[in-house]
C-alpha cells in the first residue's frame, strides 16, 4: 500500500509541477485546464493517506506533504473563482441614472451540431442584444440569417474549419472587420456596437485554435494571438469588451497575463467558473468561454444557459456601462511577464498595429 500511494503521489506531483514550466507543448499546457480535477483527486489522496498510512514513519509524512502541496497549488490557481475571493466587478445598480445595459450572448455551436433549434430558441427567450457563434459554417448562417428582422446587424464569416464565426446584432455595428491575426484561416471579428444613446463600445471576438494534437502542437499561436490583442486594447480608453472561446481556461498563466497587459476586468472573479466545456461530461469541465471588459462597465447577469447539443454551453452576459466604476485588477504586471510577453510576439512575429482598431468617427453600419 505505501508503494501505491507513492506512485500515486508522484503522479500528482507530476502533474501539478509541468504546467509551471514554459513549456509550449500541448500536453503541458493542456495540464492547466483540468485544475478543479487535480485539487478533488489532491483531497481525496490526502484523505486516503491520512486513513491509511502509518503518519509516525517519515516516508509517509513526506508523502502527506507532497499531496498537501499538490492540494494547496491547484486551489491558488482557480480560489478567485469562487465564491471565496473578493469580486473584481461591482454588481450594477440598474436604477441609478445613467446606467446602460448592453447584453451579449456568445455559443460555441459545434459545426457538426444541427441542432439550431435550441438556440434560436434560447435567442428569442432572453434577447440579447449582441449574438456571437463560433464553429458556425455556412448551414449555420442559413439558421441564424432567419433572425435578421430583430438583428438586422452581421458580420459574417461562414467556414467548414470549425472557426468560422458571425455576429448578428439589435444595435448598430460600426466600423467592422474580419481579421486573421496570427494564422490564416482562424479569423477575429472587431467593430463598434452603438447603444440606444448613441455612445459606443469597441468589440473584440476570438476564437484562437487550442495547443491540441490535431490543431497546433504548442500553445505559442493561441498565445500570440491573445496577447497580441492585449497589447493593442490596452492602449483603447473607449469602453471595450473581448469576447468568445479562448481554448484557454480563465486561470492559465497566458489568460492571466492577457489581463495584466490589457487591464480589462472579468466579472467570474468571485462569482462562480462558469465552466462552459465540455457539455457533455459534468466532472470534465472547465471555463472556455469568456467575457473581458474595460473599467467602464459594472456587471447585471451572469449566466450559463443550457445545452444546445454543443460540447460548449452558451454564456450569456449582461454589463451596465457606467463610466468608470471602483474596479480593481486583481493581479498586477511585472518583469517576468513583460519578458513572456516579448517572447511569445516575437516567435509569431505579430504587432499589436495588426489589430483592428475601430476609428473614432462615424462610419456606417453593418448590415
Amino acid at each position: 500500500m505505501p508503494a501505491s500511494f507513492a506512485v500515486l503521489t508522484a503522479i500528482l506531483l507530476l502533474l501539478t509541477l509541468l504546467p509551471l514550466s514554459r513549456i509550449k507543448h500541448w500536453l503541458v499546457r493542456g495540464l492547466d485546464f483540468p485544475r478543479l480535477q487535480l485539487a478533488v483527486l489532491s483531497a481525496l489522496l490526502l484523505l486516503m493517506q491520512i486513513a491509511m498510512l502509518d503518519t509516525s514513519r517519515a516516508g509517509s509524512g513526506v508523502m502527506l506533504l507532497l499531496t498537501l502541496v499538490c492540494l494547496l497549488t491547484q486551489l491558488w490557481w482557480i480560489w478567485p473563482y469562487t465564491r471565496l475571493h473578493r469580486t473584481e466587478v461591482p454588481l450594477s445598480q440598474t436604477a441609478e441614472p445613467g446606467c446602460e445595459t448592453i447584453s451579449i450572448l456568445t455559443a460555441n455551436v459545434l459545426m457538426t451540431n444541427r441542432n439550431a433549434a435550441t438556440l434560436t430558441g434560447l435567442i428569442k427567450q432572453h434577447q440579447p442584444d449582441v449574438l456571437v457563434t463560433l464553429e458556425s459554417d455556412l448551414w449555420w448562417q442559413q439558421q441564424l440569417d432567419q433572425l435578421s428582422s430583430g438583428y438586422p446587424y452581421s458580420i459574417k464569416c461562414p467556414l467548414d474549419n470549425l472557426y468560422g464565426m458571425h455576429v448578428y446584432s439589435r444595435l448598430p455595428l460600426h466600423n467592422a472587420a474580419i481579421q486573421f491575426l496570427v494564422q490564416p484561416d482562424i479569423p477575429s471579428m472587431h467593430a463598434e456596437v452603438e447603444l440606444q444613446s448613441g455612445r459606443r463600445v469597441v468589440v473584440h471576438f476570438v476564437h484562437p485554435a487550442p495547443p491540441a494534437p490535431t490543431e497546433n502542437e504548442s500553445s505559442a499561436e493561441r498565445d500570440a494571438e491573445l496577447l497580441v490583442l492585449a497589447v493593442s486594447v490596452a492602449q483603447c480608453d473607449q469602453p471595450l469588451i473581448v469576447s468568445g472561446d479562448l481554448n484557454d481556461v480563465a486561470w492559465s498563466e497566458t489568460t492571466r497575463l492577457f489581463r495584466k497587459v490589457s487591464g480589462l476586468l472579468d466579472p467570474r472573479i468571485g462569482r462562480g467558473m462558469f465552466n462552459s466545456f465540455h457539455a457533455g461530461y459534468p466532472f470534465i469541465r472547465w471555463p472556455l468561454d469568456h467575457l473581458f471588459h474595460s473599467k467602464h462597465f459594472s456587471v447585471q447577469q451572469i449566466q450559463r444557459l443550457p445545452n444546445i447539443g454543443s460540447d460548449h454551453f452558451p454564456l450569456l452576459m449582461t454589463l451596465c456601462l457606467e463610466g468608470k466604476t471602483s474596479a480593481e485588477q486583481t493581479v498586477t504586471l511585472e518583469a517576468d511577464d513583460l519578458q513572456l510577453l516579448s517572447d511569445d510576439l516575437a516567435e509569431q512575429a505579430v504587432t499589436p498595429d495588426q489589430v483592428h482598431r475601430p476609428e473614432r468617427t462615424t462610419g456606417t453600419p453593418v448590415a
